[in-house]
């Protein structure tokens, strides 16, 4: 059994923190939200802590220490916040989509005090628990083979690696992510255009059909038959796409690198446009046509 400190009980976290309880790990927790940590104490078999200084305290040394918090101002309040109660030898874990750079910094400032810490890429969703987490580690490979009892039980079979040096973890979750959008988006289009047919296609059945044996089958396929199945004309569901981020340092980085990634980049600008129903820009354009080739324009009540 491996004891490790669990800091953030969110959806992925308190997954996480149960999953390892189940694999008889010991998992001492702490979160902002004292009714979630409650529940995971009595329902999970968690150790309570009300900080993280509490939290380093009720572990041996050397510690395990896991952060699985939204990337920004509570990783790097929680960072520096365990970086001041670690001792040398300990490791710092940082499961959250923190940018890949931000990471590298981290890791050289911990290093300065002997803290190993890894990034870990961590993609599964809300499916982890029962599924497992894809883990994608970066950081000293003699902290990745401390932390491995834990890794293997969080993952499904084969389903963790590391895979290079500070930073590596989290670059190789952001392109995940990237790539990601675009299978989401041709997904979406493809789907659009079976929706549109009028040939009265049963699309549930279709994407269920995709799955079995087709070059497009995927677990996104497995997830558009389930949405499709419950809902098939997705009723009562906003075409408002949020981006958590990683697909914006994908394509950021992509130009940097100059590497074209078209198919990412008009993923993600698709995003953009699903919040803009109305868009000055799409309205500009139709006026333009109008002007040059007297088109017309469609007013607000000739549409809906």
């Amino acid at each position: 059994m491996t004891a490790l400190g669990m800091v953030g009980l969110g959806r992925m976290g308190g997954n996480m923190a149960r999953r390892l309880r189940q694999g008889g790990h010991r998992v001492v927790a702490t979160t902002r939200d004292p009714e979630r940590l409650r529940q995971a104490v009595a329902s999970d078999g968690v150790e309570g802590a009300d900080s993280i200084a509490a939290l380093c305290a009720r572990l041996e040394v050397p510690r395990i220490v896991w952060l699985m918090l939204p990337a920004g101002d509570a990783t790097a309040t929680a960072i520096d916040a365990a970086a001041a109660v670690l001792d040398a030898g300990d490791i710092l874990v940082d499961g959250g989509n923190a940018h890949w750079r931000d990471s590298v910094a981290r890791a050289r400032t911990l290093a300065g005090r002997g803290v190993h810490f890894l990034d870990a890429g961590v993609s599964g969703g809300i499916w982890g628990l029962s599924e497992g987490y894809c883990l994608m580690i970066g950081g000293p490979r003699v902290a990745f083979d401390r932390a491995e009892p834990i890794l293997r039980t969080l993952a499904p079979p084969d389903g963790y690696l590391h895979v290079g040096e500070s930073g590596a973890g989290h670059f190789v979750k952001m392109v995940h992510n990237g790539i990601e959008y675009a299978l989401m988006q041709a997904y979406g289009e493809g789907f659009e255009l079976l929706e549109r047919s009028g040939l009265g296609l049963d699309l549930p059945r279709i994407a269920a059909l995709w799955n079995r044996g087709s070059v497009v089958r995927s677990w996104l396929l497995e997830l558009a038959t389930r949405a499709l199945a419950a809902n098939p004309r997705l009723d009562g569901i906003s075409g408002w796409v949020e981006d958590s981020g990683e697909g914006r340092w994908t394509v950021l980085q992509a130009v940097e690198s100059g590497v074209p990634t078209p198919a990412i980049a008009q993923a993600l600008f698709q995003r953009f446009a699903s919040r803009q129903p109305d868009a000055f820009g799409l309205r500009l354009i139709a006026a333009l046509r109008d002007e040059f080739g007297g088109h017309g324009v469609h007013r607000p009540s000739d549409v809906g």
